[in-house]
């Protein structure tokens, strides 16, 4: 703003905002995208937290196939982004990782380097504690090959390096025909003191376990004891989330629409709740997804798609961690495949995948509820949405 201009606007009314006011009212939004119709990849926007608002134009568009789920460092210096590409792609057809440097003022992101997945639609990725690894979940769409758990070294400038180590389990159910005829692995988590990672294998209704060390450098990752935990047949393990002291761990089941809440022992999970989704409903009303906690574990949220399309909302128990259901909320669209709370607490975004929308709505802090929608953003094919500050 030219200085001249300032006398003139302060006598006429308008208030005036420093670029750090203005900064202070929101944060930048990432989109990750599948890029086989009209997305380009990554979209960058601000997110007003004073009104829920998006911003009308992206901030900045990163061009890559398939961005489909984003992992950004606890410094938020990298961004790493699976390409979940494979044979029925589009354009590429090669499942790839790929590494950004975000700018710490303007959040421009940057390419670093991109690598093979070493398998086919890679779905999921996440740092190791330390972040000397990242972790990535190779789906595999066919029955030929296995889905496998990749894992790469990460450089202090967010280099990913080739390949560490991989694993496949060869433990497909069978129960599902046409979804469990073999392994696949749709994400891996750390426990938070970092000793121990899980591998969620849809495939094959198991939770896999390893021990992490971060020092082995050809081989961090070694099978626990017990190796794996038994999920019932036909399940389908998708994604896994622990609260932030390690005492519990959540799972959600994609294909019977379930939460399982664990106490964590030694690294084993000992079963104590099953939460149903979608009770006494068909397959048709049963495809549950995503998981988060709000920002003081006070209340733990998850989505349901196919024809239910709900975002439940629970109070968590702090003693025991269990959940107890406070709310089910339509997120207005179809496939939400991702959500977040924004960094206020005011607000859930939900990416709906096949509806093609960011919907956004009121969140009460106090009691955890869903409130209304305060804005409907079209975007072609959302899969991921993450913050950064």
């Amino acid at each position: 703003m030219k200085r001249h201009l300032l006398p003139l606007l302060l006598a006429s009314g308008i208030t005036v905002l420093s670029s750090h006011a203005m900064a202070a009212s929101g944060y930048d939004l990432l989109v990750g995208t599948y890029t086989n119709n009209t997305s380009e990849g990554i979209y960058r926007y601000h997110f007003d937290s004073a009104t829920g608002q998006i911003g009308a134009k992206p901030l900045q568009v990163t061009k890559v196939e398939n961005p489909s789920w984003l992992t950004i460092s606890k410094d938020q210096k990298h961004l790493f982004a699976v390409n979940e590409n494979g044979p029925d792609s589009t354009h590429d057809k090669v499942g790839k990782v790929s590494a950004f440097k975000i700018d710490p003022k303007s959040h421009d992101l940057t390419l670093i380097n991109q690598v093979e997945a070493k398998g086919e639609d890679p779905t999921f990725s996440s740092l190791a504690k330390g972040e000397k690894h990242l972790f990535v979940a190779n789906y595999e769409v066919h029955p030929n090959p296995n889905g496998s758990l990749s894992v790469f070294g990460v450089g202090a400038d967010g280099t990913l390096s080739e390949l560490v180590q991989q694993e496949s389990h060869d433990a497909a159910s069978k129960v599902v025909a046409d979804r469990q005829a073999s392994d696949h692995v749709h994400s891996v988590v750390s426990s938070p003191d970092g000793r121990f990672v899980y591998v969620q294998d849809l495939g094959a209704d198991k939770v896999f376990v390893y021990h992490y060390d971060a020092a082995n450098t050809a081989k961090p990752l070694t099978a626990a004891s017990p190796a794996s935990i038994d999920l019932p047949p036909g399940s389908g393990p998708r994604h896994l989330l622990f609260s932030a002291d390690g005492k519990h761990a959540y799972l959600t089941t994609e294909m019977s629409a379930q939460v399982f809440v664990f106490d964590v022992k030694a690294g084993n999970l000992v079963q104590k709740q099953v939460v149903e989704l979608a009770a006494g409903g068909d397959a048709k009303h049963k495809a549950a997804a995503a998981l988060h906690f709000s920002a003081d574990g006070k209340f733990f949220y998850v989505t349901n798609r196919g024809e239910a399309s709900e975002l439940l909302a629970f109070t968590v128990d702090k003693a025991t961690g269990e959940l107890k259901e406070v709310q089910r909320r339509s997120v207005e669209g179809v496939e939400p495949r991702e959500f977040t709370v924004d960094p206020s607490g005011k607000f859930v975004l939900i990416a709906n995948q096949k509806s093609n929308q960011i919907v956004v709505v009121k969140r009460d802090p106090a009691s955890g509820k869903l409130g209304e929608t305060v804005q409907k953003f079209d975007i072609d094919a959302p899969s991921d949405v993450k913050f950064l500050r």
